[in-house]
């Protein structure tokens, strides 16, 4: 009898380690799947990248952390559109710009008066710090060829953009990719504090 309920104890102890080894197991194998996923979409769906600089100000700031899209995925760019783009022979690190006008689109800018106009039509702009007074070297009206855009920062008056005939029209063949959201706030350029509220969709 003593034997009996020795025996149904080491089965009920038995049984209890192949069920924590199985829970275990499980476990494990969850995470590496979570792990994977992570990876995947952070290699082939959307990028963390920071931003360098104020020409994207009220929009952006320096060391703002954005989501972005990756070109694969969205590559059929419209005005408004905030992108992040590289080309070596204008600047080595990405630049963050917004996009103006596409292909086809003739861009036109009264410095005098800081009016953006695209196809003749002046751009209201809620989103600029302020108007655009700033002459950088490309010569206008402008048609933008197939196959490239016309990026404009934000902050009109301290950015470096198709404005400059260093950089000109883009080539789409340059955008990493489109950003969707800023996922970590920068600091403040006056404060140096952090606004959390920022952290949201791009628009």
């Amino acid at each position: 009898m003593e034997e009996e309920k020795q025996e149904v104890e080491n089965q009920g102890q038995q049984g209890e380690k192949n069920s924590n080894g199985k829970d275990l197991y499980e476990w494990m194998q969850a995470l590496v799947c979570s792990v994977l996923a992570v990876v995947v979409l952070f290699t082939f769906v959307v990028r963390l990248i920071g931003v360098d600089g104020h020409s994207m100000l009220p929009t952006l700031q320096d060391g703002d952390r954005m989501l972005v899209l990756n070109s694969v995925l969205y590559h059929d760019y419209k005005y408004g559109d905030v992108v992040v783009l590289r080309k070596d022979s204008f600047l080595k690190e990405p630049i963050v710009k917004r996009v103006i006008a596409t292909a086809g689109q003739t861009v036109d800018i009264d410095f005098d008066s800081g009016t953006v106009y695209v196809d003749s039509t002046p751009l209201r702009e809620d989103y600029i710090n302020e108007l655009t007074f700033l002459e950088e070297g490309t010569e206008f009206p402008l048609t933008v060829p197939e196959g490239q855009i016309f990026v404009m920062g934000d902050n009109r008056n301290r950015s470096s953009d198709s404005r400059d005939s260093n950089l000109g029209t883009v080539d789409t063949r340059y955008v990493i990719g489109r950003a969707i959201a800023v996922a970590f706030p920068g600091p403040d350029e006056e404060t140096r504090r952090r606004n959390f509220h920022r952290i949201g969709v791009i628009v």
